[in-house]
């Protein structure tokens, strides 16, 4: 059975920093796109960033020069870096994987993490 669990998510400042990190355990054949995503009260779930098995990134436009996405394959693990963080990125993190395992190739999804960011 598959699972991401996601951690390090809290209380911060704005202005301060945070890394979340969002691991895949179980027998897992590959993972091609990871990505994170969040979801504010009353709002939609959207795509914060995603990196290609191959390192190739893209962001909301509302994060470019402030969060950074990295994985590392070895670990089966993704990993956001969020720098000078707004009020307006108070959200739940919701991690996101596509994984190949013995029954095919779906996306997976994490339990979620809360960030929250105080003016």
């Amino acid at each position: 059975q598959v699972q991401l669990v996601e951690s390090g998510g809290g209380l911060v400042q704005a202005g301060g920093s945070l890394r979340l990190s969002c691991a895949a355990s179980g027998i897992i054949f590959s993972i091609n796109a990871m990505g994170w995503y969040r979801q504010a009260p009353g709002k939609q779930r959207e795509l914060v960033a995603a990196i290609t098995r191959g390192g190739s990134t893209n962001y909301a436009d509302s994060v470019k020069g402030r969060f950074t996405i990295s994985r590392d394959s070895a670990k089966n693990t993704v990993y956001l870096q969020m720098n000078s963080l707004k009020p307006e990125d108070t959200a739940v993190y919701y991690c996101n994987a596509d994984i190949g395992t013995v029954v095919g190739q779906r996306p997976y999804w994490g339990q979620g993490t809360q960030v929250t960011v105080s003016s």
